[in-house]
């Protein structure tokens, strides 16, 4: 990590949604801070800012993280993903997304991108959850529209057509 002063903002040199992206923080900013006002990244919502409701959830490195958690200063040199990272090369919305609005597992919208995010690194290592083992990933953000049962569909069906698809399929 480079500094331009002692104490002041540092450049953060990354990986942004598969791209190379640098930005200058503050030693003690948050990365939900840093992405969105510094990144343009709005698609990282803040809401407790305690870690607790998971509307800011990340990938780093592939696995989530609560970006209102994270120093902005940490993700040096490291892998970002944001819920933009799941739409395809021409915008087009991925099978997660789409089974979302399927099954209405989205209302005002403002924990979505978080919850997808975690969706997305939970079915890479639990290809046949369980509606329990659905449950229980989900446990970890707070949503006040839904009541979660089109999330659990949504997921379900996800993991059922993924199974489903010859290998290398897509």
């Amino acid at each position: 990590m480079s500094e331009l002063s002692a104490d002041g903002p540092r450049a953060v040199n990354f990986t942004l949604n598969g791209r190379s992206a640098t930005g200058h923080a503050e030693p003690r900013m948050l990365l939900t801070d840093f992405l969105r006002q510094i990144m343009g990244q709005t698609d990282v919502h803040a809401s407790c800012e305690h870690g607790v409701c998971g509307s800011c959830t990340i990938r780093l490195d592939g696995e989530p993280a609560r970006a209102c958690l994270t120093f902005a200063v940490q993700v040096d040199g490291r892998r970002v993903d944001t819920v933009q990272s799941l739409l395809g090369a021409k915008g087009e919305l991925n099978d997660i997304q789409r089974a979302f609005r399927k099954h209405h597992g989205l209302q005002c919208g403002y924990c979505t991108p978080g919850i997808m995010m975690s969706v997305a690194a939970f079915l890479e290592t639990n290809a046949d959850p369980t509606e329990q083992q659905v449950r229980e990933m989900l446990s970890g953000h707070l949503c006040r529209c839904t009541g979660y049962v089109g999330m659990v569909r949504a997921v379900l069906e996800v993991a059922a057509t993924r199974r489903a698809q010859p290998a290398g399929g897509s």
